[in-house]
């Protein structure tokens, strides 16, 4: 039997287990009280839950929960040693075929299954993932290494910055026709932004990648969200930060969109990113056609990369709701917040009582922009009094920027030592594609 602190069950499971000669990692065999045959290996329990529930991992990778009452027999099948999802095998790496460079930071994308324990471990050399996407090989000559493995939420601007320079590195030591970054699907959208502001004159892309399904589950999409990065690199004629993934639920296309016009929509689907306020800039058509869908880019630079890679840390995004009492913005601005991007109604309207702290972080020099709580659209605090309010007291409009990307924006803005009227006028600055000059019917999908 394995040591008691690893099993983590009840007592009555574990006598069942001793009664019954089950170890962990057995490959059992169980007769529901329904009828129901199950088979699956037997994982440790977690630290939440019920302890009298059996944890099994199917052979389809989802794993299932059983009580111990419904269990009417057990049978063990066997016994597994750890196995990872994909055998590392020997490539041709063929270096004659272009140079696509992958750098890891974590997420579901850069994963493998250890079948003894049901754990996911991060992979990440150019083996690997040839290994485990063995399409890529016949596209691209990969090299690859790990920056961090991290989850996604664990993210923050110090890694940002730290990421834009090792692109910077990478694109001028391996000359790579791009980079693809893999990372965590939750907050791609903050790390995209980030890419797009500090890594300026690219001569390729910048892709970043993720998975919503891990790759033991039939319903994966890391296949071919890897691939159509890989072609993203190789076909693509802009050099700006890019996110790239599934377009809709099935493996038929792949989106390229803008980095600091994207958004995940969704907590689960295959196409859970959208461009918002734009068109994505590209589509990837199962297996490998790259179509253009947008003529407004940066396109790839040979003038020399421009880093710019400082992030202020003290940047605040508050989302309006009824009855929000404006001591939170006094709180905020008490606390030496540098710099606050609120998330208004409609077209960026707040309540009357935050007024006050408002005009109070304009005397105080402290930037606070607008943006909406609504998905689509753009800010226009001229229309209403409330808006023409908001003006007075010092609120800056984001136009038509997704609240993560100004976040992103002001924190950049603030690393570069910027006086505030010289932040104030840069928000309104285009400086990478983050604000349309107008909007159009077309940039919306049909609800």
């Amino acid at each position: 039997m394995e040591e008691e602190k690893e099993i983590n069950y009840s007592e009555r499971v574990k006598e069942f287990f001793k009664d019954n000669r089950v170890e962990l990692y057995d490959k059992l065999k169980i007769i529901h009280r329904n009828g129901q045959v199950i088979k699956g290996v037997l994982l440790p329990r977690p630290d939440i839950g019920d302890p009298d529930v059996l944890i099994l991992k199917l052979d389809n990778g989802y794993n299932i929960g059983i009580h111990l009452d419904n269990i009417v027999s057990v049978k063990v099948l066997g016994h597994l040693e750890a196995a990872p999802l994909v055998k590392i095998r020997k490539t041709y790496k063929v270096r004659k075929k272009s140079l696509v460079y992958f750098l890891g930071t974590g997420g579901t994308i850069a994963s493998r299954i250890d079948y003894k324990t049901g754990a996911v471990y991060p992979f990440f050399t150019a083996e690997e993932i040839y290994s485990m996407f063995p399409e890529l090989e016949d596209i691209a000559f990969i090299k690859a290494e790990s920056l961090f493995s991290i989850f996604s939420e664990d993210m923050k601007p110090s890694y940002w910055s730290i990421i834009a320079e090792k692109v910077a590195d990478i694109f001028k030591k391996e000359e790579p026709k791009g980079v693809v970054i893999a990372h965590g699907t939750d907050t791609m959208g903050f790390t995209a932004a980030a890419m797009a502001f500090a890594l300026r004159r690219l001569p390729g892309p910048v892709i970043l990648v993720g998975a919503q399904r891990s790759s033991d589950r039939p319903s994966t999409d890391a296949a071919f969200n890897v691939i159509a990065a890989t072609i993203t690199a190789l076909d693509a004629p802009f050099g700006e930060s890019v996110v790239v993934m599934h377009g809709s639920t099935s493996d038929s296309y792949c989106y390229v969109h803008r980095g600091v016009k994207v958004r995940k929509c969704h907590t689960s689907r295959r196409d859970a990113f959208r461009s918002i306020n734009d068109i994505p800039l590209a589509r990837i058509d199962y297996p490998n056609s790259f179509i253009l869908l947008n003529e407004r880019y940066l396109a790839r630079s040979k003038e020399g990369i421009i880093l710019e890679n400082k992030f202020d840390p003290k940047v605040f995004l508050l989302k309006f709701y009824p009855g929000m009492p404006g001591e939170y913005l006094d709180l905020l601005i008490d606390k030496g917040v540098h710099g606050i991007v609120l998330e208004g109604t409609g077209l960026g309207h707040v309540s009357e009582n935050l007024l006050k702290p408002l005009k109070r972080a304009y005397d105080e020099k402290i930037p606070v922009v607008m943006t909406s709580q609504c998905i689509w659209g753009r800010i226009n605090m001229n229309v209403y009094r409330r808006g023409r309010e908001l003006l007075k007291v010092g609120v800056i409009s984001g136009e038509d920027m997704v609240p993560e990307t100004a976040l992103v924006k002001l924190s950049w803005l603030l690393g570069k030592n910027l006086d505030y009227k010289e932040i104030r006028e840069a928000i309104h600055a285009n400086i990478v594609n983050e604000i349309n000059p107008r909007s159009e019917h077309r940039s919306y999908p049909s609800l």
